[in-house]
């Protein structure tokens, strides 16, 4: 396994991710026990997971969320020795009870929060607090506020975003520098072939800042991990998937021929893309089983070309590079 520094941090990262969003909902905990090895003797040391992971709350919302941590957490518990070989990675902003303060990212919120997701995950520290979405009705100084008090409680170590737009990225990052904050380590973004609008102001603002990119959905949902052959061997897809595949049949079809001219599976060609962009720090592998898991970290050792990378973009071209020559002169 290969790795990298976290954006400018001095934290080394492995270049694949596991992504625990299916623990406890898709996955059960053995498997998700049983995964988490598998990781961890592969040299995955970067773990991501959410406060909102881990299935549909209950009505009385006792169950389903949490999930993903507190199996995280039961793991950690098996062996004294596995959290200090791991960056844990987690997320606030996501509606966790009913109360009207239960959600988003005021400093009231934020502290119940981390202190609800250090007891789930059976840790005294977070190593990478991400706000799981942006809050424009809190201000970035009482959130800045609220996240330093963590860090000198040593209950987190690092700040990191997820889902924020550009400008979002830079009032962050200039709120911070006034309080002689490190800022964002991390941003955590939808970003594949099919899904490549952060290549306007997203991706220009992090390098810019020295933020790393974790890309989420690196598959694009499933249409890039070979869709097609699979329906064709008899697995269905959900209609949602179906109405995709539907409207973008001809890419679909060059791009996993493309695939078999490379003599790789469409996952790891998927993978293997985002790995070459000098952005990305590390993509997020969300597998519901040990054997998707091992499908994916065939990835870092995969080499496209540059012609290889050229027929990927004619295939599945993005926005026409940054803003604002994407668009302007």
């Amino acid at each position: 396994m290969d790795y990298t520094h976290l954006g400018r941090t001095g934290l080394k990262v492995s270049r694949v991710a596991l992504g625990t969003m299916n623990f406890g909902e898709l996955t059960d905990e053995a498997t998700s026990f049983a995964i988490m090895d598998e990781a961890l003797e592969a040299g995955i040391n970067f773990f991501d997971t959410a406060d909102v992971y881990g299935g549909p709350q209950s009505p009385d919302m006792a169950k389903g969320y949490g999930t993903s941590e507190e199996i995280i957490g039961n793991w950690l518990a098996q062996d004294g020795t596995r959290r200090d070989r791991i960056v844990l990675a987690t997320k606030v902003y996501q509606p966790m009870e009913t109360g009207p303060n239960d959600k988003y990212l005021s400093a009231y919120h934020i502290r119940r929060a981390c202190e609800a997701s250090l007891k789930r995950l059976k840790t005294d520290h977070i190593d990478l607090y991400q706000m799981h979405h942006i809050d424009r009705a809190t201000p970035w100084e009482e959130i800045w506020q609220a996240m330093e008090q963590l860090i000198r409680e040593g209950k987190i170590t690092y700040v990191g975003s997820s889902n924020f737009a550009g400008w979002d990225i830079a009032t962050a990052q200039l709120t911070a520098a006034s309080r002689n904050l490190l800022g964002l380590a991390s941003e955590q973004s939808l970003y594949n072939l099919t899904q490549r609008t952060i290549e306007l102001e997203v991706i220009p603002a992090l390098r810019h800042f020295g933020i790393g990119l974790i890309p989420w959905s690196p598959i694009g949902m499933g249409l890039l991990g070979g869709v097609l052959q699979k329906i064709s061997e008899g697995r269905r897809a959900t209609p949602g998937l179906q109405a995709q595949i539907a409207k973008k049949r001809p890419q679909l079809e060059a791009y996993e021929r493309l695939c078999r001219d490379l003599g790789a599976a469409p996952s790891d060609v998927a993978l293997a893309w985002l790995l070459h962009n000098p952005a990305v720090t590390s993509v997020i592998s969300g597998p519901r089983t040990v054997e998707q898991l091992r499908q994916n970290l065939k990835a870092p050792s995969l080499r496209l070309s540059d012609e290889t990378l050229t027929k990927l973009d004619k295939i599945w071209p993005g926005p026409g590079g940054e803003a604002p020559q994407a668009y302007a002169w």
